[in-house]
């Protein structure tokens, strides 16, 4: 297990792992779709999207909450900091010394990162099987800075990838786009644009995965609802005298060291 550095950090944190539809969504399970040719072939279509989202990060710091690697990684030459958090029950694969050093295991409903520390908080593998998701999105609210953007990916209530428990999508609590948005409202961030993506089937013919991105210009146009998951890029809403509750009584975390 890593811990970042500088930070206060409870070894004793546990978490509940939530088991959907037969399958356990673990770090081993991840890695070794993120691995195989379609697991490559969907990592190459979710990033093109989201460095079109992105394309500028530099000297920012960005943050990943779930099973981020695949997808941090196009970051770690340009941004100022790259942290990846994992939740407890997701585990944590062994890591390069560079990398490792800024990845942790954590509870989701508190992430041990001081408040409006960072720029950009990608979440992809996490909000569908999170037990309370409302904790885990108001720990993002506190760390992301007043303005920056977050994108959340989950699978597509809509979408085939959803429907089979062969990928890391057919696991979980899928969304609809309007439900993720409205989630997104309801947690003070407000939804700037939402997308589907993946819409080559999760299939492992060689023909059909050199062929995904062909997919993806026909699916958006034709078939936009049916991606098999959903993308929803947001920015933080901030009311004048907002109630800090609970927030107010846990821990305080340093200021993050330079890298």
């Amino acid at each position: 297990m890593s811990f970042l550095p500088g930070f206060n950090h409870d070894k004793r944190t546990t978490y509940n792992s939530v088991r959907i539809r037969n399958m356990l969504l673990d770090a081993i399970n991840l890695h070794e779709f993120y691995t195989s040719p379609l697991g490559l072939t969907t990592k190459r279509v979710i990033g093109k999207h989201i460095r079109e989202v992105w394309p500028e990060v530099k000297n920012m710091n960005v943050l990943g909450i779930g099973y981020c690697p695949p997808y941090l990684n196009a970051f770690r030459s340009e941004a100022k900091r790259v942290i990846s958090v994992m939740p407890v029950s997701q585990g944590i694969l062994q890591q390069p010394n560079k990398v490792a050093s800024q990845s942790c295991l954590t509870s989701e409903a508190e992430l041990p990162l001081p408040d409006l520390s960072m720029d950009r908080v990608l979440i992809i593998h996490a909000l569908e099987c999170v037990e309370s998701v409302r904790p885990m999105m108001r720990e993002v609210w506190r760390v992301l800075s007043g303005n920056g953007r977050i994108i959340v990916v989950t699978p597509n209530r809509r979408g085939i990838w959803a429907q089979l428990e062969r990928t890391p999508f057919g696991c979980g609590q899928p969304y609809s786009a309007n439900q993720l948005s409205r989630l997104l409202r309801d947690t003070m961030f407000i939804p700037i644009s939402s997308n589907g993506i993946l819409y080559v089937p999760p299939s492992k013919s060689r023909m059909v995965m050199s062929s995904a991105l062909a997919w993806e210009s026909i699916g958006r146009y034709w078939f936009s609802a049916l991606g098999g998951v959903i993308s929803v890029e947001a920015s933080k809403q901030i009311y004048a005298g907002t109630t800090l509750g609970a927030a107010s009584r846990r821990k305080v975390y340093s200021t993050l060291p330079s890298p």
